[in-house]
């Protein structure tokens, strides 16, 4: 809608269309090694969560032939918002002005639907750059509710994601999320809030708490998102959709007994499983 080429200041084009300055942004020009450097990290993380710094630098010089120092890859890892997995006393606070929720779940039998809901953020490669993803995961059916890409790393994005998955499949008991400053928002915990679910978020020193979304982002990033190599954001959205589709409806999943995760969801098959 806003067009910068046009004499008009963007300002002004943003308040005749009522929408805020910010929320335009300028396109990135990343140079070649660094959209390299960023896929490949991205990959070799996705391989191995437990890679730090130096591993990182090792794997990148063994496997691909880059050079590249840890301060570089510092700076990489924090842009895609990954962090090696491993337990740790203290853990970076994004946003301290936020309120941060307790971690619910522990030790917690996960034995119906919508009993628990997750979400987390992931890096997605293209061709000529990158885009974050958000899904939303039902815990005991693996069925993803709702999805979303976006260009800038917002809290937008993720809140339009919830509202969906709650419009269309109603509440959740509880809902876990990380304690990333999207989720600890007032714009996406107040939509928790008004509608009465219990908020989870990961403990200190837990990195595993949110496992079953850690788990579908290196799913999706194996089965398709390495394999297709998506050049721009409408071909990504296209195939992700293709993608989320067949993983809902027709992709056997082993810790399902082999059934899919919508037969689990709306109750068309029963499964004996401890989540």
């Amino acid at each position: 809608m806003v067009d910068k080429e046009l004499s008009l200041p963007v300002t002004k084009q943003c308040n005749l269309l009522g929408i805020k300055r910010c929320r335009v942004y300028h396109k990135r020009r990343l140079s070649k090694r660094k959209i390299e450097l960023l896929n490949r990290i991205d990959e070799l993380y996705t391989e191995d969560p437990t890679r730090g710094q130096r591993r990182m630098r090792h794997a990148l010089r063994k496997q691909f032939g880059i050079s590249a120092g840890r301060n570089v890859i510092r700076k990489v890892m924090d842009e895609l918002c990954i962090e090696a997995i491993h337990p740790r006393k203290h853990l970076s606070i994004p946003n301290q002005l936020h309120k941060k929720y307790p971690y619910l779940l522990r030790n917690v039998p996960i034995t119906r639907v919508n009993q628990v809901w997750s979400t987390d953020i992931t890096y997605v490669q293209l061709k000529g750059g990158f885009v974050y993803l958000t899904a939303i995961v039902d815990w005991y059916s693996r069925f993803i509710l709702s999805w979303r890409l976006s260009t800038t790393l917002d809290t937008r994005f993720c809140a339009e994601a919830l509202q969906e998955a709650l419009e269309k499949y109603g509440n959740p008991e509880v809902f876990n999320t990380d304690q990333g400053c999207q989720f600890t928002s007032s714009e996406f915990t107040g939509i928790l809030e008004s509608r009465g679910i219990s908020i989870s978020m990961d403990g200190k020193g837990r990195a595993l708490d949110n496992i079953f979304v850690e788990r579908f982002w290196r799913t999706v990033k194996h089965d398709d998102i390495y394999l297709k190599g998506y050049t721009t954001v409408k071909e990504c959205k296209a195939g992700l959709e293709a993608f989320f589709e067949r993983y809902n409806n027709r992709r056997e999943h082993q810790s399902l007994e082999g059934n899919y995760p919508a037969e689990v969801y709306f109750g068309k098959v029963a499964i004996n499983i401890a989540a």
